[in-house]
């Protein structure tokens, strides 16, 4: 066997040492990811499990906004007062979805634990073995009583699938998560910022019935929350949506 040259042998250990203190600092950074959502899982009485260390590191690694796919929609009216924009009424096509039916005993722990399995199945845990990209607003379907003074627990959590995968959606390994195919729609659009919980959204959908010139047009127990930030941020840039009736 030929020697191994002084120069080749400290070039095969550098290396070896630099891949050590990338793959150190690759855990160190899934560590500290971790422990941060963690805590803020605790705020909202969540546990998160140790699992969801690499889906995290992932989704944080690419959720530059240049990275991220906005649903696309045909804007069909701004309606303004003194300046502010009370609300918009949009029209989004028919697409697919990835869908997961929560329950929790909080709003809150529900889209924490739904949007922890959707981001499983965005990070490779799916027939494709690729990570699928992050698309925006993630959205909750709730429901309230007809007098549109309470909401029920049952939620469902959904992420919109890049435009290169509507076709063909990649199968999740969760069983939990159903790919839908949502008809077109057009909806009233209302921004909120802050944290989602029963209090807010029900004080936002009071809030956008007022504004709206004919409410009767939409669905009176189903809306959507649109959520542009993650569940772990604290001032969350968020919408409220009604459905206009089919």
């Amino acid at each position: 066997l030929a020697e191994e040259s002084p120069d080749s042998a400290y070039h095969s250990h550098g290396s070896s040492l630099e891949e050590e203190a990338a793959e150190r600092m690759d855990d160190e950074e899934q560590e500290r990811l971790l422990s941060y959502w963690q805590s803020v899982g605790r705020g909202h009485q969540v546990d998160v499990p140790r699992d969801m260390a690499e889906p995290i590191q992932q989704l944080t690694r690419n959720n530059n906004p240049q990275e991220r796919q906005s649903i696309p929609f045909t804007l069909i009216q701004r309606k303004e007062k003194l300046g502010d924009l009370l609300y918009e009424k949009r029209q989004y096509g028919k697409a697919k979805w990835a869908c997961i039916k929560m329950k929790e005993k909080q709003y809150e722990q529900s889209i924490c634990l739904g949007f922890m399995k959707l981001m499983r199945y965005i990070c490779e845990q799916n027939s494709s073995g690729l990570y699928l990209g992050i698309t925006v607003p993630i959205v909750t379907i709730v429901h309230t009583n007809e007098a549109q003074s309470a909401m029920t627990q049952a939620v469902t959590v959904a992420y919109y699938l890049p435009e290169v995968l509507q076709d063909e959606p990649p199968h999740p390994f969760d069983s939990d998560i159903i790919i839908e195919e949502w008809p077109a729609t057009i909806v009233y659009s209302r921004s909120f910022r802050g944290i989602t919980n029963e209090d807010s959204i029900m004080r936002e959908i009071n809030l956008l019935a007022a504004i709206l010139e004919s409410p009767e047009l939409c669905l009176r127990d189903t809306f959507i929350i649109a959520g542009y930030t993650n569940p772990a941020a604290a001032n969350r840039h968020n919408e409220i949506w009604f459905l206009q009736r089919p």
